[in-house]
């Protein structure tokens, strides 16, 4: 979404009077079905889902279109849906809670986790900190070498040991740039800061899959929670990411779970995390609670950590960082892995978030979950506790890119996945 100072443009739904009760026990959740689908009509998406959240509850959520192209099997609230790299921040909070555990710092370095490891690494990587890796200030190339992407794509191996040898790739490669410094986005970097994780949770075996759904998505009761494209080949029965542009003489397709529909397992702590909806928001639930002082899983003073950029910039662990109107300091990011897309808006300090998602991606793909979190956004803004009614969603085209869009909201970091 845009600057909405001039209405030209502007795309206007107006509600019924809808009222979400104030309280938790007399709540009812809104269906946001039928203002989805003419956004979803419009970019000629597959299929267009969006949940709004407060820091306790879901008070709105819907999903409209078809799981796969060609197969009319609609979409429903409860299917699975594809995150990329909004998965960075659920990395960002491993690392918190295992710096919380005592078992990693945020200063804990390359070289000291890795050690004789990687004999092969680069001395620029040695003095590259846990937090400089995931506020992409490490120095890793946005792009990895040629030969550790082609390698991570054979598979080969155990999980644990096809991240380790992609990070051992990485390392022995020269720093783009003095780590510390410049910011520059990393799937690579958040990948060793994963890798990172693993040898911190101690034995030989531990993997950041099984870190992660033990310490974060298990408490938070995210049971949908998984890696990789969701569903299975044999059946419609999940959403299928597609590729391929909407344009004059172009079609999407779409692509069966497998090895083709995902990038691969070694960078899963960069961009990997599929669930759904309502699994996502319970996480970002989690964000908003902390910055209260109400989570169980960490204190408020590390989730404001998480939640700030110590470098000065606009980048936290795993979180865009940036100031809007309608919610004062808010966090947000997208993900996409070149098949799905998806963008998320919090407001910790006014309690409330707004998640959507598509199972296509490219430029009509950030249209649209552009347009639906505007049109939330402004919906939420327009009730008073926890309530919508009579609220104009209005939302303008997009028209400019960069990894914070907008002037009052947008997606946040765009993720484009590797070139084979």
């Amino acid at each position: 979404m845009r600057n909405l100072k001039h209405p030209r443009g502007l795309l206007v739904v107006v509600l019924g009077a809808v009222a979400l009760a104030c309280g938790p026990a007399q709540a009812q959740v809104l269906d946001l079905a039928s203002r989805l689908e003419p956004i979803r009509a419009k970019h000629d998406l597959p299929a267009l889902t969006a949940l709004v959240t407060t820091s306790d509850e879901t008070v709105a959520i819907g999903a409209v279109g078809v799981r796969q192209i060609g197969d009319d099997t609609p979409v429903t609230t409860d299917d699975l849906w594809h995150l990329g790299s909004c998965t960075k921040s659920m990395t960002g909070t491993l690392a918190a809670i295992m710096v919380a555990e005592g078992k990693i710092r945020w200063d804990s370095t390359v070289g000291e986790v890795f050690g004789a490891e990687c004999p092969d690494m680069d001395p620029g990587y040695k003095g590259v900190t846990l937090e400089e890796l995931m506020c992409h200030r490490a120095g890793v190339p946005n792009s990895p070498p040629a030969t550790a992407w082609a390698d991570a794509w054979k598979q080969q191996g155990t999980v644990r040991e096809q991240r380790a040898a992609f990070v051992r790739a990485v390392l022995a490669a020269p720093p783009s740039h003095e780590p510390g410094k410049e910011f520059e986005y990393s799937n690579q970097g958040v990948t060793i800061a994963g890798a990172m994780l693993e040898r911190a949770a101690g034995g030989e075996d531990a993997t950041w899959e099984q870190l992660v759904t033990e310490k974060l998505f298990k408490p938070l009761g995210m049971a949908t929670a998984g890696f990789g494209a969701p569903g299975t080949a044999a059946s419609v029965d999940e959403p299928r990411g597609h590729v391929g542009p909407a344009v004059p003489g172009g079609a999407r397709r779409s692509v069966p779970p497998g090895r083709g529909a995902d990038n691969p397992p070694a960078i899963s702590p960069a961009g990997r995390a599929h669930m759904s909806m309502e699994d996502w928001a319970k996480y970002v639930r989690e964000h908003l609670k902390g910055r209260e002082g109400r989570s169980e899983l960490l204190g408020k003073e590390a989730f404001e950590h998480l939640h700030t950029d110590p470098f000065g910039g606009s980048y936290g662990m795993g979180w865009g960082l940036a100031e809007r109107p309608w919610g004062g300091h808010v966090i947000t990011h997208n993900g996409s892995n070149t098949m799905w897309f998806c963008v998320v808006w919090a407001a910790p300090e006014k309690g409330f978030a707004v998640l959507v998602a598509t199972n296509c991606a490219g430029d009509e793909a950030a249209k649209a979950t552009d347009e639906a979190a505007g049109a939330l956004i402004r919906a939420y803004q327009a009730g008073s506790c926890h309530r919508v009614g009579r609220a104009r969603w209005v939302t303008r085209r997009s028209a400019r890119r960069g990894w914070c869009r907008g002037t009052r909201a947008g997606p946040g970091p765009a993720v484009v996945r590797h070139a084979r």
